[in-house]
């Protein structure tokens, strides 16, 4: 488990709720293992949870600690076992944060995620998300899937996000998401100067890399299995050192644009996961999600949201002798 893991999991465990669950070895238990004769006592919990107690010394064999799993029990052996929250069974608790809002009404709340915030929690970040902050903004995020949240962003991409406050708005972003009415635009910084035309649309079906399970890859739909993807790519700037270019979505594959550009031969900067490598002072990949347009999921009203870049952005443009500048960024058509 990684420091970021085991600090969350610190933060994620709360002794006042634990419960001491006390039996014995029945005759059919003897000789099974320890793991084993948890499961006929404690038989709400899984086997996997037991044995993460067991190593935590959370279990007690004829009163005394034991932290192997494979320990063999008799008939009549005295189990004791602390049975404690887990990260996951913690996750979804509210956690005040300053969210960076947008546009807020009854309906909905649109953020600038910040890079670094995990949206939802996961294994090594069960505390600390997106998810987190919004059930401490605002009570009605308990009661919604996810608490609200429609779509993703990575951890280390920054930007605009709307994420639904009632159920009905939630159905409803949903729905416009998957029928592709929700204009959603990015600005990406990548390596290579670019070559030939300023626009391309990318159409490559993404997958599951098969070499390397972390990653997705642009995949054969008639041998591996996967998702149509289409990515619009307009360049802004090229220099010797890399290019400038916005990107259109037009379905919400994992890691969309990320594979798409280094399928071009153009990784992120500083997207390592995908050949991208630390340069102009960004630390994380080059992604920003500056442009949200759609129609109000109520009142119909046409909702647009352009957010400024944030500074290691505009830093590492301006290392490169390159311009932000948003009426350029924003001048061909928006749909």
């Amino acid at each position: 488990m990684s420091d970021e893991a085991d600090a969350a999991a610190d933060e994620g465990t709360d002794d006042s709720a634990s419960e001491l669950r006390v039996g014995e070895v029945p005759l059919a238990g003897h000789g099974s293992r320890l793991d084993k004769a948890l499961t006929e006592l404690v038989n709400e919990f899984s086997r996997s949870y037991l044995q993460q107690l067991i190593e935590e010394g959370a279990v007690l064999l004829n009163d005394q600690p034991v932290r192997k799993a494979s320990q063999k029990v008799k008939v009549g052996d005295r189990l004791q076992v602390e049975l404690r929250p887990t990260p996951q069974s913690q996750a979804f608790k509210p956690e005040a944060m300053a969210l960076d809002v947008v546009y807020e009404d009854a309906d909905l709340l649109v953020v600038n995620k910040p890079a670094g915030l995990v949206v939802h929690p996961a294994p090594g970040h069960w505390s600390g998300t997106l998810l987190n902050g919004l059930l401490a903004h605002h009570a009605g995020a308990s009661l919604l899937p996810r608490a609200g949240i429609v779509h993703r962003l990575d951890r280390d991409t920054s930007g605009l996000m709307v994420v639904a406050k009632t159920r009905l708005t939630m159905d409803r972003l949903v729905q416009l998401i998957a029928a592709r009415e929700v204009s959603r635009q990015y600005l990406a910084l990548a390596h290579r100067p670019w070559v030939g035309s300023r626009s391309v649309t990318v159409e490559a079906p993404i997958g599951r890399d098969p070499r390397n399970r972390l990653r997705m890859a642009v995949v054969d739909l008639d041998h591996q299995s996967g998702k149509t993807a289409r990515t619009d790519i307009q360049l802004l700037e090229s220099t010797d050192q890399g290019c400038w270019v916005r990107c259109k979505l037009h379905t919400g594959r994992t890691h969309q644009i990320r594979v798409h550009m280094a399928h071009l031969g153009h990784p992120l900067l500083a997207d390592g996961l995908y050949g991208g490598a630390p340069a102009a002072g960004m630390a994380r990949q080059a992604l920003h999600a500056w442009r949200l347009a759609f129609a109000h999921p109520t009142s119909q009203e046409p909702l647009a949201f352009e957010i400024a870049l944030p500074a290691d952005l505009q830093a590492a443009l301006a290392d490169w002798g390159l311009r932000y500048n948003p009426g350029t960024a924003s001048s061909a058509p928006q749909g």
